[in-house]
Formats: structure tokens, C-alpha cells, sequence
């Protein structure tokens, strides 16, 4: 063992003659300790928060869409639709058609947007048709006799006060949704679409009755909220677009490759199209998560910052303390320069323990908590019911480097103090 790390590690373990000392030494170790567990565990529910919001995102849209520049729709699209799933990288295609609504059930009323999709292909791409929490969206598969699907289609005229259990089109709503206009799985609603019709008295908006078969929860309050599903046919005949689409839906088999993809669709797609990916629309979001992040191993690094004052205190203390055994080192030859490095060391080893036993309490406490999940919440408000922990390897490292180079900085007065002391000076009154 180096001579320096030998003298610092007895000084850290011998009785002092001031118990203050010890007791701030003490303090300053907890303190590097509780820094960075806290430090661990922020990191780690920040990581799951965006794996969790990340992967439900992902879940519940598509990787990239594609669109026409013109507000005019995609037309005959089954030719273009075939040739786009052989794109590289793209695993799954979907159509879709979306219309902006009004669901309503008596007096209750909410705005919905409605995409009509191809149950089968649509669940390739997305999972809210499988995040059912009531009824099925089975319904949806091809319908299988045209009366039953143009079951109360009518512009401008009364609606039969029909029984629910009448053959109206299916309809899947959101849950939030549901909730808003008092619908449940069987249940009847009117859908008012703006595209209306013109008539002798002008242009009137369209309506039609829908039967709900199924309400689904994503966890997203703009999903849940705002979200319904029909038939692609069933959409295109209350929009009054027969064989159009607003947008082809895709999953890539690397989603941090949707940019590439997304180019790689248009050429394919010719010109006037354009795309958009899960990067682009949820940039903001996933930014701010980001600065979450970076303004929270901020704020709780400032506990490392304190532990290091105290591991300042207690080797300018140690060193008041220790200057008569510093001036007999010297005046054995001991240089300036093997003094500094004795107190670096001490405070080396002082931010070491308290390190290696903050990572190891935060790391533990990261595994019980995404493993037991014993903390709960308001399912309602963050969309999730416990608080998820994704502890990283990575963060560790940059941790602990963090956590030993504020204390290294801590100790360079009271080491430097130690380095000019002056043997003379020291023991003239000994």
C-alpha cells in the first residue's frame, strides 16, 4: 500500500480528540451516500416514465403515416397500399380514413374523431382495438350484408326512436369518451358528421345511428377521450367518400429509423405525398421529458454538493487537527507534495464509501419499487397505476463520476491547507 493511502486510511480510522471531527466525517459520508441514491432512483423513474409513455405512444399509433400534400385524399389506393408494404424495413400497412364527428346519446354530447379502419390490418399497427375494457371490437370485422350497415342513414330527416338492439352500424369508442355522453357496449348513438348533403334548403350536415360494440382505454387522455373506430366502408359512406382514404398507417421494424422510412415512402409513393413519424409528432413531448430529466439530476445533485462542504469541514478540521503529527511527517523528509496527496486521498476514500453505498441503496430501492410496485397512482391523472422504474447501467457511471469529482473539488483547500504548513512553525510550542 502507498505510503499516502496508508496515512490517510489510519487517520480516517483513529480515535479523535475531538469527537466533532468523526461526527462530520460521518455526516459528510451519508451525505454522498444519500446524494446519490437519490440521485439513482430520480433517474430511474425518469427513464421509466419515458419507456412507459414511449412504449404505450408507439402502442397505440403508428410509426409513420402516409398522406396527401392536397386536402384532396388518397385515391385508389389497394394498388398503392400492396406496393408500400414491400418497402424495406416496413413490417405492417394499414388504411384509414379519419372525419371529425359529433357523438351524442339524448342530451349528452361529444366531439370525436373517427377513423375508419380495416379491423385486421389496423391491429398491425395499432393496439387500441385489442385494449378493450368493454365489450369487443369483433364487430368490426367486414360487415356481411349491406342493409344491416346503412341501417339509419338519413340527411335531414326524423330518427326512428329505434331499440338498441337494432342492426346499426358498430362503433368503438374511447373511455373517457363513453364516460363524456353516458354510452356503454350495446348502446346506441347518433353520429353527426359536418360533410352533409345539399338540399333544397341548403347544405345539411349527415347523421347516422351506431351501435357501440366496444369502448377501449390506451391510458392517453387524447386517445381516450377523442378516439372512435368504424368500418372503412362505414366512414366512407358517412363522409361521403367511397373509395378514399386520408392516410396509410405503417410500423417499421426499427422505429428510430421512421425518418428514413418515412422518405424512402414518399419516393415509392410518387409525388404529392408526404409522411409524418412518431418522432416528429411527439418531439415536443419527448424534449421536455428530456429537460425533466437533465433539471432533476440538477436540482438533487445540489445533495452531493452539500455532502461535499461537509467533506471540506471535516478535513479542515482533520487538518487544524493533525497539524503537530503533519510537521513531525515533514521533518522526516515527508515533501508538500505527499501531504496533498494524503487528505486527497482521505477525501477520496470518504466520497468511494459514500458512493458505492448510495449506488447500492439506490439500485435496490429502484429493483423493489419497479418489482413490488408499492407506489401507487392516480390512474386517472398519469395515466399509469404505479410508478415504473427503469434503472440504466450508464446512469451509475455518470453518477458515481459526478459524485467523486464534486468531492475531489471539496478537498483541494484543506489538502493544499496541510501541503504549507511549516514544521518549524508548527512545533515550536511542542
Amino acid at each position: 500500500m502507498r505510503f499516502e493511502l496508508f496515512v490517510a486510511a489510519r487517520y480516517l480510522k483513529a480515535k479523535r480528540r475531538q469527537a466533532v471531527v468523526g461526527i462530520v466525517t460521518t455526516i459528510s459520508v451519508a451525505g454522498v451516500a444519500a446524494g446519490v441514491a437519490a440521485l439513482i432512483i430520480a433517474l430511474a423513474i425518469t427513464n421509466g416514465m419515458r419507456r412507459d409513455l414511449q412504449d404505450r405512444l408507439l402502442g397505440s399509433s403508428a410509426h409513420v403515416e402516409l398522406m396527401r400534400v392536397a386536402a384532396d385524399g388518397i385515391k385508389d389506393w389497394p394498388p398503392l397500399l400492396e406496393r408500400l408494404r414491400h418497402v424495406p424495413h416496413v413490417t405492417a400497412a394499414a388504411p384509414g380514413l379519419y372525419g371529425q364527428v359529433l357523438v351524442s346519446r339524448g342530451p349528452r354530447a361529444g366531439f370525436a374523431l373517427i377513423k375508419g379502419v380495416v379491423p385486421a390490418d389496423e391491429r398491425t399497427v395499432s393496439n387500441l382495438l385489442d385494449s378493450m375494457v368493454s365489450g369487443s371490437a369483433k364487430d368490426l370485422e367486414p360487415e356481411t350484408s349491406a342493409p344491416a350497415a346503412s341501417a339509419g342513414l338519413s340527411a335531414n330527416k326524423d330518427l326512428p326512436a329505434a331499440p338498441d338492439d337494432t342492426p346499426y352500424p358498430p362503433l368503438v369508442l374511447g373511455k373517457d369518451l363513453a364516460e363524456q355522453i353516458g354510452a356503454q357496449a350495446g348502446d346506441s348513438v347518433l353520429v353527426t358528421s359536418p360533410q352533409g348533403e345539399l338540399t333544397p334548403l341548403g347544405l345539411a350536415p349527415k347523421y347516422q345511428r351506431f351501435r357501440v360494440v366496444g369502448i377501449f382505454h390506451s391510458g392517453f387522455y387524447q386517445y381516450d377521450a377523442a378516439y372512435a373506430f368504424m368500418r372503412l366502408a362505414d366512414a366512407q359512406r358517412l363522409f361521403s367518400e367511397p373509395d378514399l382514404l386520408s392516410v396509410i398507417s405503417f410500423k417499421v421494424d426499427d422505429l428510430y429509423r421512421a425518418p428514413e422510412v418515412g422518405r424512402d415512402l414518399e419516393q415509392s409513393a410518387g409525388k404529392g405525398f408526404m409522411t409524418t413519424n412518431w418522432m416528429e409528432v411527439n418531439r415536443e413531448l419527448f424534449r421536455a421529458l428530456r429537460e425533466e430529466q437533465i433539471v432533476t439530476f440538477i436540482i438533487i445533485a445540489l445533495i452531493v454538493v452539500v455532502a461535499a462542504l461537509n467533506i471540506l469541514i471535516a478535513l479542515t478540521m482533520m487538518v487544524m487537527e493533525k497539524t503537530r503529527d503533519i510537521a513531525v511527517l515533514m521533518s522526516f523528509g515527508v515533501e508538500p507534495r505527499q501531504v496533498r496527496r494524503i487528505f486527497l486521498m482521505q477525501g477520496l476514500l470518504i466520497s468511494l464509501i459514500g458512493t458505492a453505498l448510495g449506488l447500492v441503496l439506490g439500485y435496490l430501492a429502484a429493483w423493489a419499487g419497479g418489482h413490488y410496485h408499492f407506489v401507487h397512482l392516480s390512474a386517472e391523472v398519469y395515466s399509469i397505476d404505479t410508478l415504473p422504474f427503469a434503472p440504466r447501467p450508464l446512469d451509475g457511471v455518470i453518477v458515481a463520476a459526478v459524485s467523486i469529482g464534486i468531492s475531489l473539488l471539496a478537498t483541494l483547500y484543506p489538502s493544499s491547507t496541510a501541503a504549507r504548513i511549516l514544521p518549524a512553525e508548527a512545533l515550536r510550542y511542542e
